[in-house]
């Protein structure tokens, strides 16, 4: 019913935009005589229609003018319109010049040219200003209809944001008033909108007079419109609405406005993603369409939280195909999916098997010949692998040199490895074991034509094993939240701005290096977890308490992105850096796993966490010269990882 609708309306565009022709032909006729045609050029004029206005109707299509929607028209689209009417009349023009018998008066023509111009412009606009005329002449409280027809009352909505986003959000406003809210004006906290008007709607204050225009205007919903804001400016809106019990509501995300993405429909209420306020990361896409585009992806851990998400974003930049592999069936079945509903002309191939297992591994690099390969699979839930070393070794070590190994035999142009700040100083058993899996990918690349890099930052938000799916599952079983000290901090970003800079960086990457990303400020976990209560809709301390645990085994107090022997050197990316630190010697390292390989399955759990603590220190004062005995070194780390944990 509604493409049979859209025709019809095609169709009647088109009927009138002839009538528009042939009444501006004969309006241009009569201005230019002063109503006193000359038979001649009436007959000239009326014989040319046959084909000159099939012709400017055949260029207003070709210009798009029967396929946009013109409640939505903007200047561009104006421009449009000038444009599509001008390369007609010049197609007349044309014609004319070179018919004698279809020549008329070229100052008739120029006066239909004009009045073409304004008849098409009106005519598409009409709906437009349809819409403002209805959003300006609505009274904020009047009573709306659904889309049964049953009577509504309007909510009044106070934009937070100013900027694009926030007129986006007007606009749509405007433009569905069955939705039943109306916007009342804006807050900004930039000085020079003060007091002005966008999009018809006045900018009433900055963030801080929330309180008193809610007030005055009986403001009923804030929408959040601030994409570039701060965490602590988003923080300070939700905080004010949860004080005045005004509904709060936020745009989906940044990508989706700047796609021109955005609807009432998806507004959502506000996430922890969203207190975090990370400012949206800036992508060169022609440098990653560059490794990706048309190439041959294969990923290591494609079912887990930060794989799946690298499998979505690769899949932007239309590589030949991904390989899925990991060692879960559920897992990457439900990705190989999630993939063929985005993306349904991208090939895929879900590959199971273990990282652990260098026959499989090896087959799979030489059947599928990856150009790109992004290595995620990795154990990496600190308790467990303090309790687990064993596993920490053969997934993370052994697995890791494996996928390396075989990318380097099978000539892939790419490796990134997925690392983490646990890394960095390390004392637990599964940050040594990254730490190690680091210095593998490094001595791999050494003396390989694939450039190998590792890229390690901090926790993700909502990934599997983290604080926050925790968090949630504790609230809804009624509390209490278990958080293991009250100063205990973490870097946090989002699984998507964690994955876009991953990819960022392969795409930089020369060979050997370590990429640090930016995470921005730590968080105190106790502060993450008073926030997930607030978004529950519950109080901290009367609704849900906050138990206390103490440090678990292996864990610090804080994380390190660098150690204190790095150096930080920045890139072309103001949020990617690179951590220079001395090179392990490739054999030396490559033998010392060989040996381990060998014997670690008569060892003790306690024997393979000392085997994994003497490679980590062992190797580090090979690399950096330091004389320092490795149990003082260990002891000494330890202890300033721990830092007040005994306090």
């Amino acid at each position: 019913m509604k493409n049979v609708q859209q025709r019809i309306a095609k169709a009647l565009f088109v009927l009138l935009d002839g009538a528009f022709m042939v009444g501006a032909d004969l309006l241009g006729l009569a201005v230019r005589f002063e109503m006193s045609i000359p038979v001649e050029s009436l007959t000239a004029c009326v014989r040319s229609w046959s084909v000159t206005v099939p012709l400017r109707l055949a260029v207003l299509g070709l210009f798009g003018m029967y396929q946009r929607l013109w409640r939505y028209a903007s200047v561009r689209d104006l421009g449009a319109v000038a444009a599509s009417v001008s390369l007609g009349y010049l197609g007349v023009l044309t014609l004319a010049s070179l018919v004698p018998q279809m020549a008329w008066s070229r100052g008739a023509m120029l006066v239909s040219y004009l009045l073409a111009v304004c008849f098409v412009g009106l005519s598409r606009f009409y709906l437009r200003i349809k819409v403002e005329l209805a959003r300006t002449f609505r009274r904020p409280g009047a009573r709306g209809a659904d889309a049964s027809g049953k009577a509504t009352q309007v909510a009044k909505v106070l934009i937070a944001g100013a900027g694009s986003a926030g007129v986006m959000v007007a606009k749509e406003l405007a433009a569905h008033p069955e939705m039943g809210r109306v916007a009342v004006g804006y807050v900004d906290d930039d000085p020079a909108k003060a007091g002005g008007m966008v999009l018809g709607l006045p900018v009433l204050g900055f963030g801080r007079d929330i309180p008193r225009i809610v007030e005055e205007r009986q403001v009923d919903e804030v929408i959040i419109a601030m994409p570039s804001a701060g965490g602590q400016a988003i923080r300070d809106v939700v905080a004010t609405c949860r004080q005045l019990g005004v509904k709060i509501q936020t745009l989906p995300g940044v990508y989706e406005i700047v796609d021109g993405k955005v609807s009432l429909k998806q507004l959502r209420d506000i996430q922890i993603e969203d207190l975090l306020g990370r400012p949206p990361v800036y992508m060169d896409m022609a440098r990653i369409g560059e490794y990706l585009h048309g190439r041959k992806v294969l990923i290591t851990g494609a079912g887990g939280s930060i794989g799946s998400e690298i499998c979505r974003q690769v899949a932007l930049f239309k590589p030949k195909c991904i390989v899925l592999l990991g060692h879960g069936e559920n897992s990457i079945f439900e990705i190989q999916n999630d993939l063929a509903m985005r993306f349904p002309i991208l090939e895929t191939h879900a590959v199971i098997a273990d990282v652990r297992d260098a026959r499989r591994i090896d087959k799979v690099f030489d059947w599928y010949r990856p150009d790109v390969v992004f290595h995620a699979a990795a154990h990496k839930h600190v308790p467990l692998m303090e309790a687990n070393p064993e596993e920490a070794l053969t997934n993370n070590v052994f697995g890791t040199r494996n996928v390396a190994q075989a990318a380097d035999k099978y000539n892939a142009k790419r490796f990134v490895m997925i690392s983490s700040d646990k890394a960095v100083n390390p004392v637990s058993i599964m940050g040594m074991s990254k730490r190690i899996a680091e210095m593998v990918v490094q001595a791999v690349g050494a003396e390989s034509g694939t450039k190998f890099m590792a890229v390690r930052f901090g926790n993700v938000l909502g990934s599997r094993g983290s604080v926050v799916p925790l968090f949630r599952k504790q609230i809804a079983e009624g509390g209490p939240i278990t958080v293991t000290h009250p100063d205990m901090t973490r870097y946090f970003m989002t699984i998507p701005e964690a994955v876009q800079l991953v990819i960022q960086a392969g795409a930089m990457g020369e060979g050997g290096e370590v990429f640090v990303l930016d995470m921005g400020e730590p968080l105190k976990i106790v502060d993450l977890a008073n926030e997930i209560i607030r978004l529950s809709g519950y109080t901290p301390g009367r609704d849900i308490e906050i138990v206390y645990t103490g440090i678990r085994p292996g864990e610090k107090l804080y994380e390190e992105i660098l150690t204190t022997e790095e150096a930080a050197i920045a890139t072309m990316h103001k949020k990617i850096f690179v951590s220079k630190e001395a090179q392990p010697d490739p054999h030396m390292l490559l033998e010392e796993i060989s040996a381990i390989e060998g014997t670690y399955r008569t060892m003790r759990q306690q024997e393979i966490a000392k085997k994994l603590e003497e490679l980590v220190h062992t190797e580090w004062e090979a690399m950096t010269g330091a004389t320092a005995g490795r149990e003082e070194m260990l002891r000494a780390r330890t202890e300033a990882a721990a830092g007040v944990a005994g306090q």
